[in-house]
């Protein structure tokens, strides 16, 4: 998933998410820990914030420092086995001044009955001048400590902390809900009833990005990258 670019937790919400309370050392009341025996994965679906349908596509575009960014999403007809859990693959790939950057294959599966969908890692592709130069940022849940996070809940709660991926000096990112009833503008079109969100790392304190979701489509902003385009074709 795309890193960063560089209000009270309520009590109910471990029992909404399928969840108790993290047990990350500080992890500042974010929850960390899902019951995932409860769960029946499917890799198909949606909730009013996102929609893991395959041929379902957003793309983005936006100036990130002297850089024009654009950025493709979308959802495969591809599915991967990670911990165990039959997994939707959902690839990314960013261009940075027309330059390829990242491609990256997420891993995604929606739990029955509480219609969370759970973040179960990403393979990553890192490039300069067209050739791959690293795999920083990738991880899968059940390899070397990582578990699956939560990416969007079923049932969403104003103030609600969560972590998005959990694997130790990787990447753990979290997130908190801080709004619901955002307007948004984008070259694609004008939303209301937008849900806001901030994420966090504890791998880089300093670091905070903003996304906007709007109820049918997904994810409408992230940091500065507005969507420009989606397309409801699906397979």
């Amino acid at each position: 998933m795309r890193k960063f670019s560089l209000a009270t937790l309520l009590v109910v919400l471990p029992t909404l998410l399928g969840a108790p309370t993290g047990s990350f050392a500080g992890n500042e009341g974010f929850t960390d820990s899902f019951r995932l025996d409860e769960c029946n994965f499917k890799t198909r679906g949606r909730n009013p914030y996102f929609i893991l349908e395959p041929g379902y596509q957003l793309i983005f575009e936006g100036e990130e420092g002297k850089e024009f960014v654009r950025l493709g999403i979308t959802v495969l007809n591809e599915t991967r086995t990670i911990a165990g859990v039959k997994t939707r693959v959902v690839e990314e790939v960013e261009y940075h001044d027309s330059q390829l950057a990242e491609i990256s294959r997420n891993y995604f599966a929606i739990c029955d009955p509480t219609n969370s969908v759970f973040y179960f890692g990403e393979d990553v592709d890192n490039y300069e001048d067209g050739e791959i130069v690293s795999h920083d940022g990738s991880w899968r849940a059940g390899e070397d400590g990582a578990s699956p996070g939560i990416m969007m809940p079923g049932t969403v709660l104003l103030g609600s902390r969560y972590f998005q991926e959990f694997a130790p000096d990787v990447a753990l990112d979290r997130a908190e809900i801080l709004s619901l009833s955002e307007v948004v503008e984008t070259p694609a079109d004008t939303f209301e009833d937008v849900l806001k969100t901030v994420e966090t790392t504890p791998l880089e304190p300093n670091a905070k990005e903003y996304k906007f979701y709007a109820p049918g489509v997904g994810l409408i902003q992230d940091g500065t990258l507005k969507l420009v385009g989606y397309s409801a074709f699906l397979l």
